[in-house]
């Protein structure tokens, strides 16, 4: 009997280990995305805190500007924005992007036989949808091609979301379309440096410039050249997904953090090794690799507490292991000790946290909405 039982322990352990693997691949999402898409809705006279109650979000949250959610929460806030304003755009231009929209830009470009072509075609798709902002394509310096985003008045410039969602919108479908990443070598931005700065190292690259002439993000020019390898079968199933695969999953796979993550992803938080494993690992000396990750701007402890932090986020929100189970996964000693650590991550305990985010209408919503999203999923 005993052994049974200690068997069964060890089954629900693995499984657990195996869930916390596929939460920490996702990240996590900073609360200002969500207060920053949620504008939108505001500006066309909805209730953002009664839209939030409806996918199990206490409104509170937006009170906590270090507060995070999980990818499956952000997706599912845009996808009900999309529906509520019949707008892909999430209301962040002065006209609307109906639902489908980006759908049949998709249909068009997947016929595109290089990627050169596709990028131009996306562009007057969305030059044609959207009144307040477009994107053009231009050689620079070296060998690159230039993304740059123009506001239809210089006077009044595109709001920070938009840019950053059309931005993200281009350069993702472009990675998708010939199904490699396509490396952003810099990035400049006509607005200062906003208070979610600290995501776009994920989200762009790490050579950021702020207040600008333009906004533009640069990348080598010989990916232009690329065919487009996807297929109107391969579509149907990128569709499903949008807008998470375009507006959540933006970490760089090739970075030394995204490398030494995935390190980290084989053990359980209580027996990641020291840095100096981590370089014999990686064949090289601790120096160096130091030396190497302080030029992306980051720290082998950092690394480690983001992990964290996203591991504990995505399953206080979307499992139903227990507080003391959690602290227990993550390494922590005691459950003390992981309540404070989670109260700096974010502002507040993992219970309040917990309440924060699980609701009876979320699990609904999340019904109602499906896991392929709006429709055709943006379209």
């Amino acid at each position: 009997m005993r052994v049974g039982l200690a068997f069964a322990f060890q089954e629900k352990r693995a499984r657990q280990r195996r869930a916390i693997g596929a939460e920490m691949e996702k990240g996590t999402i900073s609360i200002l995305f969500v207060d920053a898409v949620l504008q939108g809705l505001r500006d066309r006279g909805f209730d953002a805190d009664e839209l939030l109650e409806q996918i199990g979000l206490s409104p509170s949250l937006l009170n906590l500007p270090h507060a995070r959610v999980s990818p499956p929460t952000y997706t599912m806030l845009l996808r009900l924005i999309a529906q509520v304003l019949d707008d892909e755009f999430f209301g962040h231009d002065s006209r609307r992007m109906k639902v489908g929209s980006f759908a049949m830009m998709c249909h068009s470009v997947i016929h595109c036989r290089t990627l050169d072509r596709a990028l131009k075609r996306s562009l007057r798709f969305f030059a044609l949808m959207l009144d307040d902002l477009r994107g053009t394509l231009s050689r620079g310096e070296g060998g690159t091609i230039v993304l740059t985003l123009l506001p239809a008045d210089p006077g009044r410039p595109a709001r920070v979301f938009a840019q950053e969602t059309l931005l993200m919108f281009v350069h993702r479908l472009a990675c998708w379309l010939v199904n490699r990443r396509i490396p952003i070598l810099r990035a400049s931005f006509a607005y200062p440096e906003p208070p979610q700065a600290a995501e776009y190292p994920l989200m762009f690259t790490s050579e950021l410039r702020f207040d600008q002439p333009r906004t533009e993000i640069a990348m080598d020019g010989k990916y232009c050249a690329l065919p487009v390898v996807r297929t109107a079968e391969s579509l149907r199933d990128f569709l499903s997904v949008a807008p998470g695969n375009l507006l959540v999953q933006y970490k760089d796979s090739n970075s030394l953090a995204a490398q030494i993550q995935r390190r980290l992803r084989e053990l359980p938080p209580s027996e990641w090794p020291g840095f100096d494993q981590i370089a014999d690992d990686m064949r090289t000396s601790a120096s160096t690799l130091r030396r190497r990750m302080e030029a992306e701007g980051q720290s082998y402890q950092a690394i480690k507490d983001h992990l964290r932090r996203d591991m504990a986020i995505n399953l206080l929100s979307d499992s139903a292991m227990s507080v003391m189970d959690i602290a227990a996964e993550l390494g922590f000693a005691e459950t003390s000790a992981f309540h404070r650590a989670f109260k700096k991550w974010t502002g507040a305990n993992p219970g309040e946290y917990r309440r924060s985010v699980c609701s009876p209408a979320r699990s609904t919503l999340s019904r109602s909405t499906g896991e392929g999203g709006t429709r055709e999923a943006g379209g």
